[in-house]
């Protein structure tokens, strides 16, 4: 195994710099997809540890990120029609 290298595959996200973590973000979001239709048992274990070991480090270094206020709760009832918000 390389230095920095996990034991399932790649790099620690602790090690990566800020650019790389991000751009490893982006491929593991658009390989998702492919690899939860078609990967096999092993591929997508592989890929859901990795997805959190790189959203969690994310998280870890953004714990006060913006969070958009539609992403929220309260932003989504917002959003719907009042007949529809049990009214």
């Amino acid at each position: 195994m390389a230095d920095g290298e996990s034991r399932r595959g790649g790099v620690d996200p602790a090690t990566l710099e800020e650019a790389q973590l991000l751009r490893e973000l982006e491929t593991i979001h658009r390989t998702r997809h492919e690899t939860l239709l078609h990967g096999s048992s092993d591929a997508l274990g592989a890929h859901n540890s990795r997805m959190a070991a790189l959203e969690g480090e994310y998280l870890r270094r953004h714990p006060r990120r913006q969070v958009s206020p539609g992403r929220t709760r309260a932003g989504a009832r917002a959003r719907r029609p009042a007949d529809e918000a049990g009214a």
